[in-house]
């Protein structure tokens, strides 16, 4: 999962940064109101961890440009303002979650973790894709009845995918959600067709195999079973 973090308290957002990077998130950190606002309207995000007192804006403020061009994304405010109007201005205003500071990064991981969920799988834990079974609470991967073992970029692959169904994915949109903003400046994305081969290699039968296919000049697809 790719998440913004934006969070102007050096300390706290260098510990939450931390914390998620070793929880498998891929993330980058904006720490003022500009930056954030720059980010939003340049890169894709599944999830946005949003403070609210920025020292160049109000955070709430943010909320506008990220259900314009962010409008799947999940968003969870944390805030030290622990006022029921501020949590309802909150979600009136298109949050889907409200965590007050100070708080336990464990508890902000499992917040983050049900909004994907909800966000983007429905509530469900357990995906299903024709042979193709996820748990996704468990890392878990099964193919015809099989377990599958993936490595960590495989299994965000295959998730994004399953996130995406039918959708056609660029490959420069499927290497910045699995490395990051920073990869827009690479000089060739080809490294993708790697992960693609292995990944349809690993979730393959004798009966059937996973359905991606290339969409020439577009990128990859993972069709309805």
């Amino acid at each position: 999962m790719k998440l913004l973090l934006v969070e102007d308290n050096a300390e706290l957002g260098a510990s939450i940064l931390e914390h998620l990077q070793e929880e498998g998130y891929i993330c980058t950190w904006a720490e003022d109101y500009q930056s954030a606002d720059y980010r939003l309207g340049v890169y894709s995000y599944d999830l946005v961890v949003l403070d609210l007192n920025l020292p160049d804006g109000n955070g709430l403020k943010l909320l506008d440009p990220i259900r314009v061009h962010q409008a799947e994304a999940g968003v969870l405010i944390i805030s030290a303002r622990n006022s029921l109007d501020d949590k309802v201005t909150g979600l009136r205003e298109g949050a889907d979650d409200y965590l007050t500071k100070p708080f336990h990064l464990a508890e902000l991981s499992a917040r983050l973790q049900a909004l994907a969920r909800r966000r983007h799988f429905g509530n469900n834990h357990e995906l299903n894709w024709g042979d193709l079974r996820v748990d996704t609470r468990a890392l878990q991967v099964w193919y015809a009845d099989e377990p599958v073992t993936l490595t960590r970029k495989e299994y965000e692959l295959l998730l994004y995918f399953l996130s995406n169904p039918n959708r056609v994915l660029s490959k420069e949109s499927i290497a910045e959600h699995l490395w990051g903003d920073h990869i827009d400046t690479a000089d060739s994305f080809d490294f993708i067709y790697t992960h693609i081969r292995n990944l349809r290699r690993k979730l393959s039968s004798n009966r059937s195999s996973l359905p991606i296919r290339s969409v020439y000049g577009m990128g990859y697809q993972l069709h309805q079973p």
